[in-house]
């Protein structure tokens, strides 16, 4: 039999591969596994595919270090933007490996990633001087769960250990965003210097820095007041690239608002004027946002010069991807829709927005109720529908 139980919720697979054709020997594999039979026959149907492909390679062999390592330079390293890699390959070199490294990857359990939590949480300084933060400790959870989840997509393991592991969860910091009324502050004390139509874009677009900074001319129609969001700039080590962005929603068209249409058409010919006057037109660049010879900004630079503008404008300290913030809650608390919003930011998923911005979901709730109240009132004369039920009239 290819499947033998060997305890109440313990399974033993066993597959006849043939023939090894070098040693002329049977080619036999034998697996436990811990579940239901259900979880024991997908297993058995897995194997005989991969053994059957020749992509089958014997789980044991593999610790779950040599796994991550494969995971980042594999799937990760195709699938995601630069600076994910980078944090990736960061924490789990520094953490990860040297805590989990050495297990096999199917025996890994979850009481094991249950553990590596609270000592990291104590005691997970590279440094020696005390625990990481819950937020962080967080991030690794979300990396090993990514990771294994790619094992059981690849065959390797049957289920994701991770999901019965409980990770801290840290408090919610509140958003710091800029509200309506200090916009027009902001960007009277932003009109002073040279980046003022770069944060004007910026709030009015809800685009990332990078984004902004890798903006070309040939990606703005300003005809169509629509501009597509197609590589970034990115600098590691003090070197600036151009990049495409992190996913496939990241690359997406966002519509101009009028004001802002007209301000980056004005401000497009006043840049050409300044450039021939100064005899400093660019040869190979067409970018919006960068220095009279074509050359990009410094991302640093840009945002130090974002907080000199706050503190002139009497306004709290934010961080420059606060304006992205700052843009989604003032449409979703206009009554914007969510999904409308996803899209402007690149967001993976709708699901990222609403948890992202979940504080201003109470409002938008009562405002929803206000709404379906008037429109139904509306549409019966301004009378309400009912102010009772009659039990006896139920059902018919």
């Amino acid at each position: 039999m290819p499947i033998r139980k060997r305890s109440k919720e313990s399974w033993e697979i066993y597959l006849d591969s043939g023939l090894d054709p070098v040693t002329g020997q049977r080619k036999r594999h034998y697996e436990t596994l811990k579940g239901s039979k259900k979880l024991a026959k997908q297993r058995l149907a897995e194997l005989e595919v991969s053994i059957g492909e020749g992509s089958f390679i014997k789980p044991k062999r593999i610790t779950f270090g040599e796994w991550l390592g494969n995971w980042l330079s594999g799937y990760v390293a195709t699938s995601c933007g630069i600076r994910t890699v980078q944090s990736y390959q960061s924490e789990v070199r520094r953490h990860l490996i040297p805590a989990l490294g050495a297990i096999p990857l199917t025996q890994l359990q979850p009481q094991q990633l249950q553990n590596y939590y609270s000592q990291a949480l104590t005691k997970g300084r590279i440094d020696g001087k005390g625990g990481l933060s819950a937020r962080t400790v967080l991030y690794h959870h979300r990396i090993l769960s990514e990771a294994l989840s790619h094992a059981v997509k690849m065959g390797f393991l049957i289920r994701n250990v991770a999901e019965a592991a409980d990770p801290p969860h840290p408090e919610r910091k509140e958003m710091a965003t800029l509200s309506p009324e200090d916009v027009p502050q902001f960007l009277e004390a932003a009109q002073e210097t040279p980046y003022y139509a770069l944060f004007y874009t910026a709030l009015y677009t809800g685009m990332r820095l990078g984004e902004l900074l890798g903006l070309r001319w040939c990606d703005v129609d300003l005809d169509m007041a629509s501009l597509s969001v197609v590589q970034a700039l990115y600098k590691r080590s003090g070197v600036c690239k151009m990049l495409r962005p992190k996913s496939s929603h990241s690359r997406r068209r966002i519509a101009l608002s009028p004001s802002l249409a007209l301000l980056l058409r004005e401000y497009k010919a006043e840049e050409q004027t300044r450039r021939i006057l100064l005899g400093k037109l660019p040869a190979d660049s067409d970018l919006v946002f960068s220095h009279l010879d074509g050359k990009p900004l410094d991302p640093g630079v840009v945002s130090h010069t974002f907080a000199k503008v706050l503190k002139k404008a009497g306004l709290p300290h934010i961080r420059f991807h606060d304006l992205r913030h700052s843009h989604a809650t003032i449409l979703l608390k206009g009554g914007v829709h969510p999904k409308i919003v996803s899209e402007r930011l690149g967001h993976a998923s709708i699901g990222i927005t609403l948890d992202t911005y979940s504080h201003v979901l109470p409002g938008l709730q009562e405002r929803a109720a206000e709404h379906f109240d008037n429109l139904v009132t509306r549409e019966n004369g301004g009378k309400m529908v009912a102010r009772g039920s009659n039990p006896d009239t139920m059902g018919r």
